[in-house]
């Protein structure tokens, strides 16, 4: 029986991702069309011209939509390991082969002690939802790296470091991992010195590789206030009271110009030093670390730049997806409620883009009301990760159920019935328990 149920177990997870995916494929071959704009321009237009100048030797220097850190090349080039089919379909087909090796990831951590199948259900779930977007972006490829990760991070910290740092380097966001690495033991010094040396290796040959590997600094940090964003929706409620601002394409994205824009970027700028201050603030009064800290604390601090960030483009939720999964994983992590508002955001935002983008774009009720319900999950989940993560570090961790984490690296007491299973990652290996002398009779 156990067998039976094993099987299972596996099949039908994989029996419902092989269905979504293949709704998922069909829409961004044009098969299925969406109403909207065409996602797969990005792929076919912007990424495949990149292609052709990369393979130069050189980074596109002369695009400003190119605003990614160097080992997004590798990304952008993959799709060359597949000749026989154009760039397109290349780019889709190694797309769902990462999907493919996520979904085993969740799957082989999902029957591990300590923590359960749940989180492959809302990957399989959080893809399918935001539809095409998700496999016509190279954003799953990074959420890949950070969930093998967050995953690899207890028994092989080397491992995880790199991981983040190539992370990093694809995309930035993957740094945020580190947020609950902390300690002074030989597996958080692992961790931290790999990241930092994988980051500096790589970082070193792209820049002797090909020249423009850091013009994507320049490029971001000019980005401005994205029509997606917060921040915006502000400026669609104002363009109904005779703000005399407009929607342009700038840096490869529609984003708001005209009065009062610089002032919301700074807002934003504020409120994300602002969540600095508060995760600073919760790692000095943390005081135990439990098992599930680790993707815990991942998952709050991309929510929280997510949130604040001038751009909430479609794709990012991928990220919250990824992180929010491996937090349902570990059954001693407190976070399924925010997994759960990310995933009816992600849900919200498939028809806030591509289906309704239109009316985003003119500030029309419908699209104000798509952006009002999205955003305000995004603020209602990070702000429910934030309570969650300072409570479970300020009694030790404990949550409903034992287990052993995601990989948690700086874990200062393993949750209750697990301490095999979560090995301490800070200070000295724990001491052998003396029995206690018996008492004078």
């Amino acid at each position: 029986m156990s067998r039976i149920s094993t099987a299972r177990g596996v099949w039908l997870p994989v029996a419902a991702w092989a269905v979504t995916r293949a709704v998922v494929l069909l829409c961004v071959l044009r098969v299925l069309v969406l109403p909207g704009p065409d996602v797969t321009t990005d792929v076919s237009v912007i990424y495949q011209s990149w292609f052709d100048v990369l393979k130069t030797g050189t980074f596109p220097l002369a695009d400003v939509t190119w605003q990614y850190p160097p080992a997004a090349a590798l990304a952008i080039l993959s799709p060359g390991l597949l000749p026989f089919l154009d760039y397109a379909p290349a780019f889709f087909a190694l797309i769902l082969l990462t999907d493919a090796v996520v979904l085993a990831l969740f799957l082989r951590a999902g029957r591990r002690p300590g923590h359960r199948p749940a989180g492959a259900w809302v990957w399989i779930a959080g893809v399918a939802l935001l539809g095409p977007t998700a496999y016509a972006r190279y954003d799953l490829m990074v959420t890949a790296v950070a969930v093998a990760a967050l995953f690899a991070a207890v028994r092989r910290p080397r491992v995880a470091g790199a991981l983040i740092a190539f992370g990093a380097l694809l995309k930035i966001w993957p740094a945020l991992l580190l947020t609950g690495a902390a300690g002074r033991g030989r597996r958080a010094r692992a961790l931290w010195w790999s990241a930092a040396g994988t980051a500096a290796g790589l970082t070193l040959f792209f820049v002797a590789a090909a020249p423009g590997a850091p013009a994507f600094l320049t490029f971001q940090r000019d980005r401005g206030t994205e029509i997606e964003s917060l921040g915006a929706l502000a400026f669609h409620f104002a363009r109904h009271f005779g703000w005399q601002g407009q929607v342009l394409l700038n840096y490869g994205s529609l984003e708001f110009l005209g009065p009062g824009v610089p002032v919301a970027g700074t807002v934003a700028l504020t409120l994300s030093l602002a969540a600095v201050g508060w995760l600073f603030l919760w790692r000095v009064r943390a005081r135990e670390l439990g098992p599930a800290t680790l993707c815990e604390a991942a998952f709050t601090a991309t929510l929280l730049f997510t949130t604040t960030s001038r751009v909430i483009s479609p794709q990012y939720m991928l990220w919250l997806v990824g992180l929010a999964a491996v937090c349902v994983t570990v059954r001693a992590c407190r976070q399924t409620l925010p997994a759960v508002l990310v995933l009816l955001a992600t849900g919200v935002t498939l028809l806030e883009f591509p289906v309704r983008f239109a009316d985003v774009v003119a500030s029309d009720p419908k699209g104000i009301a798509l952006l009002v319900v999205r955003n305000g999950l995004l603020v209602a989940a990070s702000l429910l990760a934030c309570r969650r993560l300072w409570m479970s570090t300020r009694d030790g961790g404990r949550a409903d159920g034992p287990g052993d984490g995601a990989g948690v690296v700086g874990a200062r007491k393993p949750a209750d019935g697990m301490a095999g299973a979560a090995p301490r990652l800070t200070g000295a290996a724990a001491r052998p328990r003396t029995p206690a002398p018996p008492a004078p009779r």
